[in-house]
């Protein structure tokens, strides 16, 4: 097989198989299409062939698209004429799903006339988290072989389903026990001299009764979705099933899945996709660089983090100690585990005995000693720099030649805290967010004495952490925290200017946000940052006053709004908003109503303008990554695509516009354009333009590189 030829075929036992081997995941590219639709014509033609069956090399199926053809003139045969040309045939055509049979690959599977899956495939339509839709027959075919409830929660959901819980739906006819071609040729021989069972014409499964289950289905898929266009256009696609014959369902589903690729929203969710997959590459890194083995952790804290971070460890097998200064407080923090892994049980998301397991790989120890055998230590204590250095000072006694020692700190300076050792080049930073056994992102921090193998190790444990690991390098707050502290400045302005915490928080959740940040720092807790601040001689006039005043968030029952007694619902509160006036008054301020969309680019645009700092000074390797951090550790709107790509779709020009209106409105001078963001405004350009090279070339003092002239 080539590159040009990744489909072959050879006849046996009087069956047709045709292999695709399309590395690195057999993805649906040209030449695939057109040797899936060869295989086919062959089939059809060849009067001594009984079935056909389609198989795969390598651990996948079908991976899905080829998603780079998005956006480019369309190749034919396109997948649509692939699919019908198989499922056409009047002999049997079977999937031998060996792995992943995903978007276009199970659209693929659902064109051939039974399926038959290995016990680990794993199948599934996951267009949505592209901001799409299965656009070669997934919201017909599959709505048609399963129910239209089930299909539609496959496809707005995106997860794929094991092999177990494929047939339990009927998405393949079965299991293989043993070898997967056998028992796809043995069922393929099974059904010759049969009528194939064809997706597009069933309708068995498409009754008034389970309509009603769809709608109900749909009603609450569509409350979770928001205004996602893609699971919108999934229901209607699907709805069709029920009284629209399938050429004309097929034809509305192409409609939707031009419309979306077209769609701001879709091709933002892409670039997160890519980004994503980008970040996941450490810049700099020498060749053939290895991870460190790991088959022990240690977390320094037995608090909330470090809770949390041990949790992780011990979800993904990897024992664990836990080491607290007292008995007390390490009995505390255990309890706490157990806790949060009852509630998981509770719910049903965790069987008792993986708990007891989960609990099993986390021990619990007084003093630092305890870390002398653990290949990585997270230190998760206080955020300050005197305790840090007084960890990692006994560490650099206690802890074993080549351990890794990471500090969990979300502000501090990491190269300080390494030159507490003597082992400068095992030292980084791994900054988990709260809570760490929930939320994805990882920064790895990279020092200037980061050996190599350690950050390639913090890395590798980050995914095998289930993690999102995004390497940074070091400077106050690294990139998610500094750009952060941008907006808070802002929210504190704006809250003396006239705007009420209500009004901040319905501008972000215009813009996408699922919570504003006021209600965010009233569920973190108010003290957190007052706490930094007084330790760095830093001032928020309302946050320290509110903080003053023993209103610290949910956990005192008052913040910058009010709770109920077991109630999260934020209330205004008239005592916050006298709190406010009289801080305003004091600095004679007069406030005024402000609009939303003035909110909105005051919030939103000081960190689009820190990011581009970030990238000047080397912290960030890519515009991608700033993008992947604030996705996943800032639940920022997947739809907008990061503080980076959304630039871009505000406009450059637009947004140094308004910072320089701002910068001479408040006399802020940190307002004004970094010039990275002001030169490609005025070239033209946005950061999606530039490469990784031209980052690198920033950090060392240079401009990016200019794009070449058209036609160039």
């Amino acid at each position: 097989m080539t590159a040009a030829n990744p489909v072959t075929t050879a006849r046996e036992d009087g069956i047709l198989v045709a292999r695709i081997a399309n590395p690195p995941v057999n993805a649906l590219s040209a030449a695939v299409r057109a040797g899936l639709l060869a295989a086919a014509r062959e089939a059809a033609a060849d009067a001594s062939v009984k079935a056909l069956v389609l198989a795969a090399e390598g651990r996948t199926f079908i991976a899905g698209a080829d998603i780079t053809e998005f956006g480019k003139p369309p190749v034919p045969p396109s997948l649509p004429e692939v699919i019908d040309a198989l499922e056409a045939l009047d002999k049997p055509v079977v999937a031998a799903i060996n792995g992943a049979a995903l978007g276009g690959g199970l659209e693929v599977a659902l064109g051939c006339h039974a399926r038959i899956a290995a016990p680990g495939a794993k199948l599934g339509l996951p267009e949505v988290k592209l901001g799409i839709l299965p656009g070669a027959g997934g919201t017909q075919r599959l709505p048609r072989l399963i129910g239209a409830a089930a299909a539609a929660r496959l496809a707005s959901e995106g997860e794929p389903v094991d092999a177990a819980k494929a047939a339990q739906l009927g998405i393949v006819d079965a299991v293989a026990e043993g070898d997967l071609l056998a028992a796809a040729k043995a069922k393929a021989l099974a059904l010759v001299g049969t009528a194939p069972r064809r997706a597009s014409a069933l309708t068995d499964k498409l009754t008034p009764a389970t309509r009603e289950e769809f709608e109900q289905a749909a009603a609450a898929i569509a409350k979770k979705a928001g205004d996602n266009p893609s699971v919108a256009a999934i229901l209607d696609c699907v709805r069709l099933t029920f009284d629209t014959p399938f050429a004309q369902g097929m034809a509305a589903e192409r409609e939707a899945f031009k419309r979306l690729v077209a769609d701001d929203r879709s091709k933002a969710m892409r670039h997160l996709f890519f980004a994503e997959r980008e970040s996941s590459r450490i810049p700099g890194q020498p060749k053939g660089t290895t991870a460190r083995p790991v088959a022990k952790a240690a977390v320094i804290g037995a608090g909330t983090m470090g809770g949390g971070i041990a949790m992780c460890f011990a979800n993904a097998g990897i024992p664990v100690t836990v080491i607290e200064t007292s008995e007390e407080g390490l009995q505390r923090g255990l309890e706490r585990v157990g806790q949060t892994y009852d509630i998981s049980v509770k719910r049903g998301s965790l069987k008792p005995e993986e708990r007891e397991r989960r609990m099993g790989r986390i021990t619990g120890k007084v003093g630092l000693e305890a870390a002398a055998d653990a290949d990585i230590v997270i230190e998760a204590a206080f955020e300050e720099m005197g305790v840090k250095k007084d960890i990692f000072g006994t560490l650099d006694r206690v802890a074993k030649p080549g351990a890794v020692l990471a500090t969990n700190t979300s502000y501090l300076n990491v190269d300080e805290i390494a030159a507490a050792t003597s082992r400068p080049g095992d030292v980084l930073g791994m900054h988990f967010f709260s809570p760490a056994n929930v939320m994805k992102l990882l920064e790895v921090v990279r020092a200037e004495k980061t050996s190599p193998d350690a950050l390639a190790t913090a890395v590798e444990i980050g995914r095998k952490l289930a993690k999102v690991p995004v390497t940074v390098g070091v400077c106050f707050g690294f990139v998610g925290n500094r750009m952060l502290s941008k907006r808070t400045a802002e929210v504190e302005r704006l809250l003396l200017e006239g705007a009420s915490p209500s009004d901040i928080d319905a501008a972000l959740a215009a813009f996408g946000f699922r919570m504003g940040a006021c209600a965010m720092g009233d569920l973190a807790g108010l003290d957190i940052g007052w706490r930094i601040r007084k330790a760095t001689g830093k001032k928020a006039p309302v946050a320290d006053a509110l903080c003053e005043a023993g209103r610290l968030g949910q956990k005192t029952g008052a913040g910058y709004y009010r709770y109920e007694k077991g109630d999260r619902t934020p209330h205004p509160d008239p005592a916050v908003t006298a709190i406010i006036e009289k801080l305003a008054a004091e600095r004679g301020i007069t406030r005024r109503a402000i609009p939303q969309q003035e909110l909105i680019e005051r919030l939103v645009f000081p960190m689009i303008n820190e990011g581009a700092r970030i990238l000047e000074e080397g912290v960030a390797y890519r515009p991608g990554d700033i993008d992947v951090i604030w996705l996943y550790g800032y639940n920022w709107p997947a739809q907008n695509g990061g503080p980076m790509f959304y630039a871009g779709l505000a406009g450059l020009p637009h947004i140094v516009e308004r910072l320089d209106r701002f910068a001479e409105q408040t006399g802020d001078e940190s307002l004004r354009p970094a010039a990275l963001l002001r030169r490609l405004a005025a070239e033209g350009r946005s950061f999606a333009d530039l490469k990784e090279s031209d980052v690198a070339a920033l950090s060392a003092g240079a401009a990016p590189a200019k794009a070449p002239a058209a036609g160039a």
